[in-house]
Order: structure tokens, then C-alpha cells, then sequence
């Protein structure tokens, strides 16, 4: 009897102990397992571009109107991403100057003979890109009303640059008050005139100063830009006016090296757009047309 209780206690000790090593190793194994990651990892932020800088176009143009069509259609180049910078300029020389040496990227002031007559004088390659309006030339004064009112020796004032003192004289021999060689050469010159009735003393002035010359001549053949700035009407206040087919279209003007940029090609959609056509036909009323 005692055997067998020595026996039954051995197999309950040993089975106490076998319990209690399979509780220690499982202890064990989990205190050495290692720990859950409950820790979500952050999100990636999206990437993104940083914005373009935007373009800026610095162009230069006579005050009136090409500055203000200018300014008309710079909205739609901001949309573009394309910031439009206006130089205006009082004169016809510099703006050439300054595009040839790159301190501009475009002009807007001229139309194409004057521009083929610079290039030659000054040996340069400016091009044309984008034909806009063309403006009318006109003869005015403060001293007569119509033109049967022109005395013997008047003195009638012209631009003295060659293309527009040429395309003066054009419109004086189509009002019959001159007769030329040839009454299509934009470069005629006084030497140029064969007959002059009315004997008129014809006087040549920096294309400028003319509105300010009113008062001293009897006539003045101005171009619009600067009949606009000196108040002058030309649908009203012009003796006679270039027809609405005058070829003398005002352009855009740029470098062979950069009339192919993208954003030379965007300024001249605006420029060619329904939005600038309208702001041309409503703001100006016939004294500028556009070329377009």
C-alpha cells in the first residue's frame, strides 16, 4: 500500500512540474516575441509641382492707341500665365533701338513700310509678326474748315520720316492739291512733286510735334496716334482721311531670335482676338480699324 502511494505521488510531482515548465517556456516565448507595431505608419503627403514663374513680356508702344489695346488684352495673357509689361514711348526711333538690343521683346507703333525703311537705314532684321489695325491718316486744322478754304502759299506741315512724309504727300495728291511721279510710292519726297497750284510751302516736322504746330500752319497731316493724344477726333475733326483700305497696317513687331516663342505666339492671339477686335471697334468708333 505505501508502494503505491509512493508511486502515485511520484507521477502527480512530475506531472506538476512538466505543467509548470510548459508555463514558463510559454512565458518566456512571450516576453521575447516582439512587440505589435499598433502604430499606423503616416499617410505619404501627395507631391507637387511647384507653379511656374510667370512669363513677362515687355513690350514697347506709343501711348495712344497701342498702349491702350495693350492693356485691353493683357487679362488674356495673364490668364496664359504670361505677365505683360508696357514701356510707352513718345517717338518712333527708340522703340526699334531698344527691341534691337533686346532691352524690349516687341513693339507695337508701326506699320510695315516704316519698318523695312529702318531696317535698311540701320542694318538691322526686326520682323513682323502679327498685323493689328490700321489707322487712318489725316489732314487737320484750326484754321480752315474745308479744304476749298486752302489759300495760295499755305503752309501745310508733313511728318518728317520718310515713310510718312511720303504717304503725306500721297494723300495731298489724292485730294488734288499736289500732283507726284508717282502716287503710290510711300517714299516720294518734295523733289517728287511735279505740280503745285496753290504754290503750298511744305514744311517737315518730327511726326510728333504736329498737333502742337496747329496754330502755326494752315494744315497738318498727322498720324492718328498722335491726333488721338491731342484731342483730335479723325472720324470728325479730319479736312480729308486715308480711306478704310489704307495698307498701312499697324504690327507687331519682334527679333528673328525670338518671333517663334511661345510667348510672342500668345501675345499675338490676343492681339488677333474677338476681345481685341471689339475693344478696337467700341473704344475707337472708326478712327482705328482693326486689321484683322
Amino acid at each position: 500500500m505505501k508502494k503505491v502511494l509512493l508511486t502515485v505521488f511520484s507521477l502527480t510531482l512530475i506531472l506538476v512540474l512538466a505543467a509548470c515548465g510548459n508555463n514558463n517556456a510559454a512565458n518566456t516565448a512571450a516576453t521575447n516575441a516582439p512587440a505589435a507595431n499598433t502604430t499606423a505608419e503616416p499617410a505619404a503627403e501627395p507631391t507637387t509641382e511647384p507653379a511656374a514663374d510667370p512669363v513677362k513680356l515687355v513690350v514697347g508702344a506709343s501711348a495712344l492707341p497701342h498702349a491702350e489695346i495693350l492693356k485691353a488684352i493683357a487679362p488674356l495673357l495673364e490668364a496664359e500665365g504670361i505677365t505683360l509689361e508696357i514701356k510707352e514711348f513718345s517717338d518712333y526711333i527708340q522703340p526699334n533701338v531698344q527691341l534691337d538690343e533686346k532691352a524690349l521683346d516687341a513693339n507695337f507703333f508701326q506699320h510695315q513700310p516704316y519698318l523695312d525703311e529702318q531696317n535698311k537705314n540701320n542694318k538691322t532684321d526686326l520682323i513682323a509678326v502679327a498685323s493689328v489695325h490700321v489707322e487712318p491718316f489725316g489732314a487737320y486744322s484750326k484754321k480752315i474748315k474745308t479744304i476749298d478754304e486752302l489759300a495760295d502759299g499755305a503752309k501745310v506741315a508733313i511728318p518728317n520720316d520718310a515713310t510718312n512724309g511720303g504717304r503725306a504727300l500721297i494723300l495731298l495728291a489724292k485730294n488734288g492739291l499736289i500732283t507726284l511721279k508717282d502716287d503710290t510710292n510711300i517714299l516720294s519726297t518734295t523733289a517728287d512733286i511735279t505740280e503745285n497750284k496753290k504754290n503750298l510751302k511744305i514744311v517737315e516736322l518730327e511726326a510728333a510735334m504736329l498737333p502742337r504746330q496747329l496754330d502755326e500752319v494752315d494744315i497738318a497731316l498727322i498720324n492718328t496716334n498722335y491726333a488721338l493724344e491731342a484731342k483730335l477726333n479723325p472720324t470728325t475733326d479730319a479736312l480729308f482721311i486715308e480711306g478704310t483700305d489704307s495698307p498701312y497696317a499697324n504690327i507687331l513687331v519682334a527679333r528673328q531670335d525670338n518671333k517663334d516663342s511661345d510667348a510672342i505666339k500668345k501675345l499675338v492671339a490676343a492681339l488677333n482676338s474677338p476681345e481685341a477686335k471689339t475693344f478696337i471697334e467700341e473704344q475707337y468708333k472708326g478712327a482705328i480699324i482693326p486689321a484683322f
